[in-house]
């Protein structure tokens, strides 16, 4: 008989850890008659969940059919977020709490990873206590540093007391959302390099061995990432692709497939370090990393593998703009235009012989443009570089086109980019805003876009001591007999 009540109860057990939905029953002293919400963090942003109406006793319920995305959730009171809570496996738990001081007073029952969560909080801030006369020593620029030495050190020794309170956790708890989060803000400790045979040290070990590792503290494919107060998953792959590869479109690529293996498991996680990589050179900082968001989109959208969760009309946006960036990117020939001049009379860009040919494209009536090509006319009249503009007006009227040219004594080739005979230059180069100024060289290959006009002195300077530099590299590499 006892067996068999022993196995009931095992049974019964089991049921109740496996319990589908969610029920989240607080209990919040002065707190009644009012309406709360269940808040939740996804990337950077913040949504409400659920709504439930407090009673006279402060008493209140969350609950629902099915079970939760596991990540960081909040109270909302009003407009104003009042606390921050954990929703790991267990979703059926309760938490009493006093208004007046929420973390302190807070009591869990029947969930283990909010017990730690808030736990690791309070000990977090007795520690911060505990370290700010530390801090504000370490801090003081009236100090030197020979009076900072025991602060600094008393300092150390708090953070080694964080480190092994966190490592404990962990240990104990790994599969808890508490200990997931910690361990991923955790530091990742590279190896000395082993050293070759012949006693000398392979300089490429230490990143590449960081590169193969970066994602040891946090799973990819959890999506409990997605949902936190800093949007710390899109953070660690924005670390990974900027300081672990060159800032390359073949590199990048490539790093970014790793990321998205990784994340495929967990079709959330696949859709969002997807998304996030194509947004990231979406309009990229670097010259020439737009060539990433067209091999993202190729590999990821055009294929049809994110159609489980896309629609038509953003997959239509993502195509338009790849590919208007595929025609214009940093090594590729751009198209020719052939536009009628103030004359009427059609000018095609690739009758220009000079050594560079500069596409400004601009519109009359923009202020940044006259800010702009006052800039470019003064480069242009010092006839330091053998180069050619070609100014595209976006303005249909003609009068303004003439009285644009009058105004900044453009005397380079300017045409109406409406008056056309090769389509619009929308199509063949991406121009969405103005100015937008591209380099071509003598063979019309695209050498720079985007360029400052008070940049592109300092560009073709340096673009030209490049080419010197690899003609030298050249003429000195033996040729094979």
């Amino acid at each position: 008989m006892r067996s068999i009540l022993f196995a009931l109860c095992l049974l019964i057990s089991s049921l109740c850890a496996a319990q589908p939905g969610y029920n989240l029953r607080f209990k919040i002293n002065g707190l009644k008659d009012t309406t709360v919400y269940l808040g939740h963090f996804y990337g950077e942003a913040t949504y409400i969940k659920d709504t439930a109406q407090v009673n006279s006793q402060g008493e209140f319920t969350f609950d629902g059919k099915t079970t939760l995305r596991q990540g960081v959730y909040f109270l909302v009171l009003g407009k104003t977020k009042q606390f921050d809570m954990i929703l790991g496996h267990d979703q059926h738990f309760s938490m009493a709490t006093d208004r007046k001081e929420y973390y302190k007073n807070m009591v869990v029952t029947g969930d283990e990873d909010n017990k730690l969560f808030f736990e690791n909080m309070m000990f977090n801030m007795e520690r911060h206590k505990e370290a700010e006369p530390f801090i504000k020593v370490v801090q003081d620029s009236t100090l030197t540093d020979d009076k900072k030495k025991d602060a600094r050190s008393a300092y150390s020794k708090i953070n080694e007391k964080v480190l092994a309170y966190q490592n404990e956790l962990i240990s104990k708890h790994p599969t808890t959302l508490t200990a997931r989060i910690l361990k991923s803000n955790q530091t990742i400790h590279i190896p000395e390099p082993p050293k070759r045979a012949d006693g000398s040290i392979d300089s490429t070990f230490q990143l590449k061995w960081y590169r193969e590792h970066f994602f040891d503290n946090m799973d990819l494919a959890d999506d409990a990432f997605l949902q936190m107060p800093k949007p710390i998953y899109r953070d660690k792959i924005n670390e990974y692709l900027d300081k672990l590869y060159p800032q390359q479109a073949d590199s990048l690529t490539k790093a970014i497939e790793k990321v998205v293996a990784k994340a495929k498991k967990n079709q959330e996680t696949y859709k969002y370090a997807v998304f996030t990589s194509i947004l990231k050179y979406q309009q990229p900082e670097i010259m020439g990393l737009d060539e990433v968001y067209v091999n993202v989109f190729d590999k990821y959208f055009a294929t049809g593998e994110m159609n489980f969760w896309v629609n038509d009309k953003m997959k239509s946006n993502l195509k338009e703009h790849a590919d208007r960036l595929r025609h214009s990117l940093v090594g590729k020939t751009g198209a020719n235009l052939i536009m009628q001049d103030a004359n009427f009379k059609p000018r095609s860009m690739y009758d220009i012989k000079s050594k560079y040919t500069v596409l400004f494209i601009f519109d009359p009536d923009c202020g940044h443009c006259k800010t702009e090509t006052p800039k470019l006319v003064s480069l242009y009249n010092k006839k330091k570089f053998d180069l050619e503009v070609y100014a595209v007006s976006a303005d249909t009227s003609m009068v303004k086109m003439r009285n644009y040219i009058k105004e900044m004594k453009m005397n380079w080739i300017t045409v109406n980019g409406p008056r056309t005979y090769v389509g619009p230059y929308q199509n063949l180069y991406d121009a969405q805003t103005t100015p937008s100024l591209y380099v071509l060289d003598t063979k019309k290959k695209i050498i720079g876009k985007k360029i400052p006009t008070d940049k592109l002195e300092e560009f073709l300077t340096h673009y030209e001591k490049y080419q010197r530099e690899k003609e030298l590299s050249k003429s000195k590499t033996p040729t094979k007999s």
